[in-house]
């Protein structure tokens, strides 16, 4: 077990004088955060839960109920945790809102996906193969956005 510092959260709710507290050992357990080996910290592994359960929950309901299944994986619940993410671990108001915006107009072209493989789908085209077009199609598409937004004066 290694311990780190982490430089990203500085003045957040995690910050400096809150950390001291936190990393006081406690009857000589570490308490706080800390790292395992390879720098995987116990607030990725949350992170990383919450995230998971979200996904599950969606793929669970889309099983009997599609229309609620599929509700609930198009809101922008990974969008959202991302910004609290963020937040919580770099509270800057100018960094949350490049970043807020550059998630607008990434998520403008994987909307087309959405569309192609229903499509792909009911024309006879197997499942991987939709899915990987699909996908390709959204790779192209934020290649484009990524080369053509900077020139449009799009911040990404």
């Amino acid at each position: 077990m290694t311990w780190i510092s982490n430089p990203w959260n500085t003045g957040s709710f995690w910050g400096r004088t809150r950390f001291n507290e936190l990393t006081k050992p406690l009857h000589g357990l570490p308490v706080g955060r800390f790292c395992f080996g390879g720098g995987m910290s116990i607030q990725f592994f949350l992170k990383a839960a919450i995230s998971g359960v979200l996904i599950a929950l969606a793929s669970t309901l889309a099983k009997r109920y599609p229309g609620i299944g599929a509700l609930v994986a198009s809101l922008p619940l990974v969008s959202v945790m991302g910004m609290i993410w963020l937040w919580l671990e770099k509270p800057d108001v100018d960094n949350m809102a490049a970043h807020a915006g550059a998630t607008f107009w990434y998520v403008l072209p994987s909307l087309p996906m959405f569309l192609v493989i229903p499509f792909l789908l009911r024309s006879g085209v197997g499942f991987w193969l939709s899915l990987f077009l699909g996908c390709a199609l959204t790779v192209v598409l934020y290649t484009g956005v990524t080369w053509l937004g900077p020139r449009f004066g799009v911040r990404l």
